[in-house]
């Protein structure tokens, strides 16, 4: 018996199937600084211990962001290891805030098998959930992914695709325990747009681009312990069209992100992720721009709300028109991710 893993392959995979993931991981002070290192994000609540503390947290949090890519790193082995590509995220939700000395750990259940009609490729879909060290949730979302298959003519059992909600509702949403915006400094945090000034419908230019290398993204892609072949067998990717590595999509997700301070410096804290797609794939090299649109806006109770925000990442083409998809849904070959979150928000004072 071979004592190494090849990973799963789409017929591999069953509905209802779980699958508990390897390599427990703790958060450290080192992986904040490598994140912050390799993004650039300036959001004060996961910059500074001590304004975090003004707003009633022990210490700075571990960007959200950073916790996702965590626990989806422990999930790669098994349901990604032989992907095509990642398609896209729904009902991410998270539950409890991650701080440095938190361990992390995850499962995934199987809730959706379609194989493709070319018959050499199936999408999987799972719903993963990351705890802690206690085994308390810290955050759940869906995925789904396009996988290898090992056997063209393996028969497939039972098939489903999953109905999965449009958004998470906004009464869902976690706040992180004991977060206080009364004492919010706007001036420290960058800016002083808060909840109110914010409408529906609004578009924000995030202005500013950033290129990632390929040396950035491997090294990103390997602190979250992802595995995927499409990130880093550049002998098996030479037998690809485009004869390159994929960047991880989180690594878009990250830099789009942290481009959005520029325009949403008070919106940092990231609740809950309703729906995102890689809508083309990226290669290192490119520059990206971002730009955001409004979808939603909720009060969440005293001093805080939450902005239901649209992301939306292109590369080698800044945003100041706003560029989209077509009335048919079609997105032109610039855009590269179009990802849709809550982010908490504080209201004015007084």
């Amino acid at each position: 018996m071979s004592k190494t893993d090849p990973g799963n392959y789409f017929e591999d995979f069953r509905l209802g199937q779980v699958l508990r993931h390897a390599t427990p991981r703790t958060v450290t002070v080192g992986d904040v600084a490598l994140y912050n290192a390799l993004y650039g994000p300036r959001f004060a609540l996961t910059s500074s211990d001590e304004f975090a503390r003004a707003c009633g947290l022990p210490g700075s949090l571990a960007d959200p962001l950073l916790a996702f890519h965590m626990v989806f790193g422990k999930t790669v082995p098994d349901i990604s290891l032989n992907a095509v590509a990642n398609l896209g995220y729904a009902e991410g939700l998270f539950l409890k805030a991650i701080y440095p000395g938190d361990t992390l750990t995850a499962t995934s259940e199987v809730i959706g098998l379609k194989e493709n009609s070319n018959r050499k490729t199936g999408v999987v879909y799972v719903r993963t959930t990351g705890v802690n060290q206690t085994g308390e949730p810290v955050l759940r979302y869906v995925r789904w992914v396009m996988v290898r298959k090992r056997d063209e003519a393996a028969e497939i059992a039972e098939q489903a695709t999953p109905t999965l909600a449009g958004a998470v509702a906004a009464s869902d949403l976690v706040l992180p325990q004991g977060l206080d915006f009364s004492r919010y400094d706007f001036a420290l945090a960058g800016a002083p747009h808060a909840f109110e000034d914010y409408a529906v419908g609004e578009k924000i230019d995030h202005v500013d681009g950033m290129a990632i290398e390929e040396a950035e993204h491997q090294m990103a892609t390997r602190l979250y312990q992802n595995t995927a072949k499409v990130h880093f067998n550049q002998h098996e990717r030479a037998k690809d069209p485009s004869g390159r590595r994929l960047v991880y999509g989180g690594v878009v997700i990250s830099t789009a992100k942290a481009l959005s301070f520029n325009g949403l410096q008070n919106a940092g804290q990231i609740l809950a992720i309703n729906g995102g797609r890689h809508v083309n794939p990226y290669f290192a090299g490119g520059t990206v721009f971002a730009w955001s649109e409004v979808l939603d806006k909720a009060d969440l109770g005293p001093g805080v709300g939450a902005l239901r925000l649209r992301l939306v990442a292109a590369k080698d083409r800044p945003c100041t028109d706003f560029p989209d998809k077509d009335d048919a849904g079609a997105y032109p070959p610039e855009l590269i991710l179009d990802f849709d979150y809550w982010a908490a928000v504080p209201k004015k004072k007084g």
